[in-house]
Protein backbone atom coordinates (compact mmCIF):
# COMPACT_ATOMS: atom_id res chain seq x y z
CA UNK A 1 0.00 0.00 0.00
CA UNK A 2 1.20 3.48 -1.02
CA UNK A 3 0.10 7.14 -0.66
CA UNK A 4 2.19 10.19 -1.50
CA UNK A 5 4.21 10.16 1.87
CA UNK A 6 3.44 6.73 3.64
CA UNK A 7 3.97 3.14 2.59
CA UNK A 8 2.96 -0.21 4.22
CA UNK A 9 3.54 -4.07 3.42
CA UNK A 10 0.71 -6.59 4.60
CA UNK A 11 1.44 -10.31 4.25
CA UNK A 12 -1.35 -12.88 4.12
CA UNK A 13 0.19 -14.98 6.76
CA UNK A 14 -1.76 -14.02 10.21
CA UNK A 15 -2.63 -10.56 8.16
CA UNK A 16 0.67 -9.44 9.85
CA UNK A 17 2.03 -5.83 9.29
CA UNK A 18 5.37 -6.50 8.04
CA UNK A 19 6.56 -3.03 7.44
CA UNK A 20 5.21 0.82 7.79
CA UNK A 21 6.91 4.29 7.04
CA UNK A 22 5.41 7.62 7.33
CA UNK A 23 7.54 10.71 5.94
CA UNK A 24 10.56 8.70 5.03
CA UNK A 25 10.32 7.50 9.17
CA UNK A 26 10.42 3.41 9.72
CA UNK A 27 7.45 3.28 12.40
CA UNK A 28 6.95 -0.65 12.33
CA UNK A 29 9.80 -3.50 12.21
CA UNK A 30 10.18 -4.97 8.58
CA UNK A 31 9.23 -8.99 7.55
CA UNK A 32 10.85 -10.13 4.41
CA UNK A 33 7.99 -12.27 2.17
CA UNK A 34 9.80 -14.77 2.75
CA UNK A 35 10.20 -15.21 6.44
CA UNK A 36 7.93 -16.25 9.28
CA UNK A 37 6.79 -12.99 11.46
CA UNK A 38 9.54 -13.40 14.46
CA UNK A 39 8.26 -13.31 18.15
CA UNK A 40 5.01 -13.03 16.18
CA UNK A 41 5.53 -9.28 14.79
CA UNK A 42 2.24 -7.71 13.32
CA UNK A 43 0.57 -10.98 13.23
CA UNK A 44 -3.58 -10.72 14.41
CA UNK A 45 -4.23 -12.18 17.07
CA UNK A 46 -7.85 -13.99 17.47
CA UNK A 47 -10.38 -15.02 18.92
CA UNK A 48 -7.49 -14.47 21.34
CA UNK A 49 -4.80 -12.54 22.39
CA UNK A 50 -1.93 -13.57 24.71
CA UNK A 51 -1.92 -17.12 26.72
CA UNK A 52 -5.16 -19.86 27.93
CA UNK A 53 -3.67 -21.27 31.09
CA UNK A 54 -2.89 -25.11 30.41
CA UNK A 55 -4.65 -24.44 26.56
CA UNK A 56 -8.02 -25.23 29.22
CA UNK A 57 -11.27 -23.60 29.99
CA UNK A 58 -14.66 -24.91 30.42
CA UNK A 59 -17.49 -23.93 28.38
CA UNK A 60 -21.42 -25.33 29.65
CA UNK A 61 -19.67 -27.12 31.96
CA UNK A 62 -17.73 -28.65 29.16
CA UNK A 63 -13.74 -28.67 29.38
CA UNK A 64 -12.60 -27.52 26.33
CA UNK A 65 -9.27 -28.53 25.66
CA UNK A 66 -7.42 -25.87 23.16
CA UNK A 67 -3.89 -26.85 21.28
CA UNK A 68 -0.45 -26.24 23.39
CA UNK A 69 0.98 -23.75 21.28
CA UNK A 70 3.31 -22.36 23.86
CA UNK A 71 4.86 -25.50 25.15
CA UNK A 72 7.07 -23.73 27.59
CA UNK A 73 4.46 -22.09 29.24
CA UNK A 74 1.71 -25.36 28.46
CA UNK A 75 -0.42 -22.28 27.09
CA UNK A 76 -2.07 -21.83 23.73
CA UNK A 77 -1.02 -18.45 22.76
CA UNK A 78 -2.27 -15.53 20.50
CA UNK A 79 -5.42 -17.75 18.96
CA UNK A 80 -5.93 -19.92 16.08
CA UNK A 81 -5.01 -17.75 13.31
CA UNK A 82 -1.42 -17.19 13.45
CA UNK A 83 -0.41 -19.97 11.00
CA UNK A 84 -3.46 -19.51 8.46
CA UNK A 85 -3.01 -17.30 5.28
CA UNK A 86 -6.18 -14.91 5.00
CA UNK A 87 -7.35 -13.99 1.63
CA UNK A 88 -7.72 -10.62 0.12
CA UNK A 89 -11.09 -9.74 -0.22
CA UNK A 90 -10.79 -5.85 -1.37
CA UNK A 91 -7.27 -3.96 -2.44
CA UNK A 92 -6.62 -0.56 -3.54
CA UNK A 93 -3.72 1.97 -3.70
CA UNK A 94 -4.23 2.89 0.15
CA UNK A 95 -5.94 0.01 1.99
CA UNK A 96 -6.49 -3.89 1.95
CA UNK A 97 -9.22 -5.93 3.81
CA UNK A 98 -8.02 -9.70 4.39
CA UNK A 99 -10.61 -11.93 5.60
CA UNK A 100 -10.37 -15.90 7.35
CA UNK A 101 -12.85 -18.30 8.63
CA UNK A 102 -12.17 -19.76 12.48
CA UNK A 103 -13.58 -23.05 11.96
CA UNK A 104 -14.42 -25.21 14.82
CA UNK A 105 -11.44 -27.34 16.44
CA UNK A 106 -9.90 -28.86 19.48
CA UNK A 107 -11.18 -26.89 22.37
CA UNK A 108 -13.13 -24.35 20.37
CA UNK A 109 -16.35 -25.55 18.69
CA UNK A 110 -17.47 -22.05 16.80
CA UNK A 111 -17.80 -20.59 13.97
CA UNK A 112 -16.73 -17.30 13.08
CA UNK A 113 -15.72 -14.97 10.03
CA UNK A 114 -13.28 -12.68 10.75
CA UNK A 115 -11.40 -9.62 8.74
CA UNK A 116 -9.13 -7.07 9.24
CA UNK A 117 -9.16 -3.76 7.30
CA UNK A 118 -5.14 -1.43 6.95
CA UNK A 119 -5.76 1.92 5.85
CA UNK A 120 -2.92 4.05 4.99
CA UNK A 121 -2.50 7.77 5.17
CA UNK A 122 -0.03 10.03 5.09
CA UNK A 123 0.10 10.47 8.57
CA UNK A 124 -0.20 6.75 9.58
CA UNK A 125 -2.29 3.16 9.54
CA UNK A 126 -5.82 2.57 10.57
CA UNK A 127 -6.46 -1.25 11.46
CA UNK A 128 -10.15 -2.28 11.95
CA UNK A 129 -10.90 -5.77 12.86
CA UNK A 130 -14.12 -7.29 12.11
CA UNK A 131 -16.18 -10.33 13.39
CA UNK A 132 -19.39 -12.26 12.51
CA UNK A 133 -20.60 -15.44 14.25
CA UNK A 134 -21.93 -17.89 11.86
CA UNK A 135 -22.97 -20.84 13.90
CA UNK A 136 -26.40 -21.00 16.14
CA UNK A 137 -25.03 -20.67 19.45
CA UNK A 138 -23.26 -17.56 21.33
CA UNK A 139 -19.37 -17.59 20.49
CA UNK A 140 -16.74 -15.97 22.50
CA UNK A 141 -14.24 -13.09 20.87
CA UNK A 142 -11.25 -11.01 21.83
CA UNK A 143 -8.57 -9.71 19.36
CA UNK A 144 -5.45 -8.25 19.19
CA UNK A 145 -1.93 -7.47 17.34
CA UNK A 146 1.47 -7.56 17.91
CA UNK A 147 3.39 -5.12 15.77
CA UNK A 148 6.88 -3.97 16.90
CA UNK A 149 7.56 -0.25 16.60
CA UNK A 150 9.97 2.11 16.14
CA UNK A 151 10.54 5.94 15.06
CA UNK A 152 13.25 5.89 12.93
CA UNK A 153 15.80 2.96 11.62
CA UNK A 154 18.44 3.78 14.55
CA UNK A 155 18.93 1.76 18.03
CA UNK A 156 16.16 1.98 20.15
CA UNK A 157 17.80 2.60 23.05
CA UNK A 158 17.50 6.28 23.48
CA UNK A 159 14.31 6.35 22.34
CA UNK A 160 11.76 6.64 25.15
CA UNK A 161 8.14 5.26 25.84
CA UNK A 162 5.07 6.64 27.23
CA UNK A 163 2.15 4.58 28.12
CA UNK A 164 -0.98 6.07 29.36
CA UNK A 165 -2.55 3.39 31.58
CA UNK A 166 -3.66 3.29 35.22
CA UNK A 167 -3.36 -0.61 35.98
CA UNK A 168 -1.03 -3.30 34.97
CA UNK A 169 -1.28 -7.51 35.48
CA UNK A 170 0.86 -9.17 37.86
CA UNK A 171 1.92 -11.93 36.19
CA UNK A 172 3.21 -15.54 37.50
CA UNK A 173 5.59 -18.04 36.08
CA UNK A 174 3.29 -19.05 32.93
CA UNK A 175 3.31 -15.43 32.01
CA UNK A 176 -0.38 -15.07 33.18
CA UNK A 177 -2.29 -12.47 35.29
CA UNK A 178 -2.75 -13.18 38.89
CA UNK A 179 -3.52 -9.66 40.44
CA UNK A 180 -4.03 -6.25 38.50
CA UNK A 181 -2.80 -3.19 40.34
CA UNK A 182 -2.61 -0.06 39.80
CA UNK A 183 0.77 2.03 38.56
CA UNK A 184 2.33 3.55 41.30
CA UNK A 185 3.45 6.82 40.93
CA UNK A 186 7.54 6.14 39.87
CA UNK A 187 7.21 2.70 40.26
CA UNK A 188 8.61 -0.38 37.66
CA UNK A 189 5.45 0.12 35.75
CA UNK A 190 5.01 3.81 35.41
CA UNK A 191 5.33 4.94 32.26
CA UNK A 192 3.33 8.10 32.39
CA UNK A 193 6.37 10.11 32.31
CA UNK A 194 8.01 8.59 28.87
CA UNK A 195 11.52 6.75 29.93
CA UNK A 196 14.35 5.07 27.53
CA UNK A 197 13.70 1.90 25.97
CA UNK A 198 17.81 0.98 26.97
CA UNK A 199 16.58 0.82 30.64
CA UNK A 200 13.68 -1.26 30.31
CA UNK A 201 13.06 -5.04 30.71
CA UNK A 202 9.17 -5.14 30.32
CA UNK A 203 6.60 -8.07 29.16
CA UNK A 204 3.14 -6.75 30.72
CA UNK A 205 -0.07 -6.00 30.29
CA UNK A 206 -1.90 -2.34 30.76
CA UNK A 207 -5.47 -1.72 31.36
CA UNK A 208 -7.80 0.54 31.70
CA UNK A 209 -4.99 2.47 29.06
CA UNK A 210 -6.26 5.78 27.48
CA UNK A 211 -8.71 5.55 24.36
CA UNK A 212 -8.98 8.10 21.01
CA UNK A 213 -7.19 9.51 18.97
CA UNK A 214 -4.58 10.82 21.57
CA UNK A 215 -3.04 7.93 22.50
CA UNK A 216 -2.37 4.82 24.49
CA UNK A 217 1.36 4.62 23.95
CA UNK A 218 3.61 7.21 22.69
CA UNK A 219 7.92 6.27 21.39
CA UNK A 220 9.69 9.69 21.09
CA UNK A 221 13.11 9.53 19.26
CA UNK A 222 15.85 11.49 20.75
CA UNK A 223 15.35 14.54 17.51
CA UNK A 224 11.32 14.97 19.08
CA UNK A 225 9.70 12.59 16.24
CA UNK A 226 6.79 10.60 17.50
CA UNK A 227 5.01 7.01 16.93
CA UNK A 228 1.72 7.10 18.29
CA UNK A 229 -0.71 3.89 19.26
CA UNK A 230 -4.00 4.87 19.55
CA UNK A 231 -6.98 2.52 20.45
CA UNK A 232 -11.08 2.07 20.44
CA UNK A 233 -12.92 1.87 23.32
CA UNK A 234 -13.48 -1.67 22.93
CA UNK A 235 -9.24 -1.78 23.57
CA UNK A 236 -8.89 -1.72 27.01
CA UNK A 237 -5.53 -3.64 27.32
CA UNK A 238 -1.86 -3.00 25.87
CA UNK A 239 0.89 -5.58 26.10
CA UNK A 240 4.46 -3.73 26.19
CA UNK A 241 7.37 -6.29 25.56
CA UNK A 242 11.14 -5.32 25.25
CA UNK A 243 13.08 -8.14 23.94
CA UNK A 244 17.06 -7.93 23.24
CA UNK A 245 16.90 -10.49 20.59
CA UNK A 246 14.59 -9.12 17.74
CA UNK A 247 16.23 -9.82 14.58
CA UNK A 248 15.97 -6.05 13.14
CA UNK A 249 16.25 -6.06 9.40
CA UNK A 250 17.79 -2.97 7.65
CA UNK A 251 16.57 -1.27 4.52
CA UNK A 252 19.75 -3.37 2.74
CA UNK A 253 18.10 -6.29 3.99
CA UNK A 254 21.25 -7.21 6.36
CA UNK A 255 19.79 -8.35 9.76
CA UNK A 256 20.99 -8.35 13.31
CA UNK A 257 19.59 -9.07 16.97
CA UNK A 258 18.44 -6.04 18.39
CA UNK A 259 16.55 -4.29 21.21
CA UNK A 260 12.39 -4.12 20.17
CA UNK A 261 9.79 -3.15 21.53
CA UNK A 262 6.04 -4.64 20.85
CA UNK A 263 2.63 -2.47 21.34
CA UNK A 264 0.11 -4.74 21.34
CA UNK A 265 -3.68 -3.37 21.30
CA UNK A 266 -5.75 -6.29 23.44
CA UNK A 267 -9.37 -6.27 23.38
CA UNK A 268 -9.52 -8.48 26.44
CA UNK A 269 -6.79 -9.59 29.24
CA UNK A 270 -4.78 -12.46 29.06
CA UNK A 271 -6.35 -15.44 29.77
CA UNK A 272 -9.96 -14.19 29.16
CA UNK A 273 -11.37 -17.44 28.37
CA UNK A 274 -11.16 -18.20 31.65
CA UNK A 275 -11.46 -15.21 33.54
CA UNK A 276 -13.68 -13.34 31.48
CA UNK A 277 -12.25 -9.89 31.09
CA UNK A 278 -12.90 -8.27 28.39
CA UNK A 279 -14.39 -10.88 26.54
CA UNK A 280 -17.21 -10.37 24.25
CA UNK A 281 -20.52 -13.14 23.57
CA UNK A 282 -21.60 -12.98 20.16
CA UNK A 283 -24.86 -14.17 19.45
CA UNK A 284 -25.63 -16.19 15.77
CA UNK A 285 -25.34 -13.81 13.62
CA UNK A 286 -24.25 -10.50 15.30
CA UNK A 287 -21.23 -9.15 14.05
CA UNK A 288 -18.32 -6.78 15.63
CA UNK A 289 -15.90 -4.26 14.83
CA UNK A 290 -13.19 -2.07 16.39
CA UNK A 291 -10.63 0.10 15.59
CA UNK A 292 -7.01 1.05 16.61
CA UNK A 293 -4.25 2.63 14.49
CA UNK A 294 -0.31 4.27 14.50
CA UNK A 295 0.29 7.52 14.04
CA UNK A 296 3.57 9.61 12.95
CA UNK A 297 4.11 12.77 14.35
CA UNK A 298 7.10 14.66 13.41
CA UNK A 299 8.81 17.28 15.81
CA UNK A 300 7.62 20.24 14.51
Amino acid sequence: MRTPHASATVATLAAALAGLEVHERELAERTPPTRIPSHGHGIVLAPWPNRVRDARWTHDGTVQQLDVTDPGNNTAIHGLLRNTAYRISQRSDDAVTLTATIHPQHGWPFLLDTAVRYALSDEGLTVTHTATNRGSTAAPWAVGAHPYLRIGAGPLEAVTLEVRGTHYLELDAQLLPVAVHEVEPGGDFDLSTPRALGELDLNVAYQDVATGRGGAAVLTSPDGDRTVVWQDPEFRWLQVFTPRNFPHVAANGSSSPALAVALEPMTAAPDALNSGEGLVWLEPGERWEASWGIRYEGNA
